[in-house]
C-alpha cells in the first residue's frame, strides 16, 4: 500500500524540524504531491507534519491519471508508455502504477521520472475545505484515507 501525501499549506513560521521532514517528503510548495511508501518511517514523519499536509490511500487508476495527466520526466517531457519501458522494468504506465500501489516500486524504480506533481489548487465551490482544520472536522488537513482520490481529481 502506498500513500499520496499532498502539501496544502506555506512553511511561513514553522519550526525548522517540520520545514525539513516536509524538504524529507520532497514537499517544498504548496500543491506538490509526492507518493510514500506504507513504512513506519515515513508514517512518523506524516504524523509530525500533520499540521501542513493531508494525505490518503491511494489506488492503482489514480495513480494511473496522476502520472498520465500531471506526472513529468526531467527535462520536462511528459510520462508515456514508452519512458516508462525504457527507464524501467515495467512495461506499461498501468503496470507501473499497480506495482506502486501494491508498494511493490517506488517513484525511484523508473529511471529520470521526477519524485513530485505539481498540481492545481483544488477546484470546485469548496477549495481545500479550510486549511487550518483537520479533514476529521470538515477541513483539509491530516488523513483523508479514501477521499484522497477525490480531492486529486479535482486538482488534476
Amino acid at each position: 500500500m502506498s500513500y499520496l501525501v499532498i502539501r496544502a499549506r506555506s512553511d511561513r513560521g514553522v519550526t525548522k524540524k517540520i520545514r525539513d521532514t516536509m524538504l524529507m517528503l520532497n514537499l517544498t510548495r504548496v500543491n506538490h504531491a509526492t507518493i510514500v511508501p506504507d513504512a513506519p518511517t515515513y508514517t512518523g514523519m506524516l504524523h509530525k507534519s500533520k499540521d501542513y499536509i493531508t494525505w490518503g490511500e491511494v489506488d492503482a487508476d489514480t495513480i494511473e491519471n496522476l502520472l498520465l495527466e500531471r506526472g513529468r520526466m526531467v527535462g520536462d517531457h511528459p510520462v508515456t508508455n514508452a519512458a516508462i519501458k525504457a527507464g524501467s522494468d515495467f512495461k506499461t504506465v498501468k503496470a507501473f502504477a499497480k506495482a506502486i500501489a501494491a508498494g511493490d516500486a517506488s517513484m525511484k524504480s523508473v529511471d529520470g521520472l521526477k519524485p513530485i506533481f505539481r498540481l492545481h489548487p483544488p477546484r470546485g465551490t469548496k477549495g481545500w475545505g479550510g486549511i487550518k482544520r483537520a479533514y476529521t472536522v470538515g477541513g483539509a488537513l491530516g488523513f483523508r484515507g479514501e477521499a484522497i482520490s477525490d480531492l486529486v481529481g479535482r486538482m488534476i
